[in-house]
């Protein structure tokens, strides 16, 4: 049975697309089950990271994905909803006259706990957060200080 529990998370698809932040990404990152090295175990333990787009709210994913699993599911937290900005904010706007570009970023973190418009704009490339190694260069920390300086002085 877990082979095919794996597959329907690798294969299951919601319908709702965001422009921004793409499709939902639903990710199974841990298996545990078993103590024994000759015993098949009773029972198979798996968490289940579930990165939302701005066209669902941790809620509704909860209950799709409970009632749609072949599995039981228990949500550990539904606290920190996506969070977005409008493009045409002056922020937005700002940054996009600076030569900035817009990105969704996929990773979580305290903004995710704001419940006001807001933008997560750091130095270094995106892409690089919450990876094994993860860095910066001091050059990109140097740039950035210059970016926040511009970009607050157009919208002041």
């Amino acid at each position: 049975k877990l082979p095919e529990v794996l597959d329907w998370f690798k294969n299951f698809r919601l319908e709702k697309h965001s422009n921004f932040l793409g499709d939902v990404k639903i990710t199974v990152t841990q298996v545990s089950a078993g103590k024994e090295h000759n015993v098949v175990p009773a029972s198979v333990n798996l968490v289940v990271d579930v990165r939302v787009n701005d066209k669902y709210s941790n809620e509704e994913l909860s209950k799709i994905l409970v009632e749609a699993a072949p599995c039981e599911m228990t949500p550990r937290s539904l606290r920190l909803n996506s969070s977005s900005i409008g493009i045409d904010h002056e922020l937005v706007q700002a940054g996009v006259a600076l030569g900035r570009k817009t990105y969704g970023s996929p990773t979580l973190s305290d903004q995710a706990a704001l419940k006001c418009p807001s933008v997560k704009l750091g130095p270094g490339l995106s892409t690089r957060s919450h990876t094994a190694n993860e860095f910066i260069f001091v050059h990109e920390i140097e740039e950035a200080v210059k970016i926040y300086i511009e970009l607050v002085g157009k919208i002041l």
